[in-house]
């Protein structure tokens, strides 16, 4: 029954995300395929994804008890917490704390969950600031 609800979920989002797209006001100097085609794509891939789960549910699945709703939780705040520190601590220290916090929790033991957060960081520091040129939110350190 769950797999039949999220899939309706998924059909309905996919429908309003497919109507959005398509009242995007197009300037008169867009390209052949227009502002409107990937959303519209992302859209259609949701809508048939969707259907399939509708379509053929799984068996209905067994839900973790408290505690590890309490770690669904937990992981949750420390995405937020995550956005809310980015500017202000910027990417390379935020992405590292949540990153080995998140490790932690899965199982890793501290030190190769500090090892893999500062690993994280810095690969995604490396590509996303250094080889593709991208803004990254500036920490107290300067990068």
């Amino acid at each position: 029954m769950s797999d039949r609800i999220f899939g309706v979920v998924g059909m309905l989002l996919a429908a309003l995300f497919i109507w959005r797209a398509t009242v995007i006001q197009e300037s008169f100097m867009s390209d052949a395929v227009g502002p409107k085609t990937f959303p519209i794509i992302i859209g259609t891939i949701l809508g048939l994804a969707s259907l399939y789960i509708f379509v053929r549910p799984d068996a209905e699945p067994v839900w973790p008890r408290l505690g590890g709703l309490i770690e669904i939780f937990m992981a949750i705040v420390v995405l937020v917490a995550y956005a809310i520190a980015l500017p202000e601590l910027g990417f390379a220290i935020t992405t590292a704390i949540a990153t080995a916090y998140l490790s932690w929790r899965l199982g890793s033991p501290v030190w190769q969950s500090v090892l893999a957060g500062l690993l994280t960081s810095g690969g995604l520091y490396l590509v996303f600031r250094v080889i593709l040129g991208l803004s990254l939110a500036r920490g107290p350190l300067g990068f």
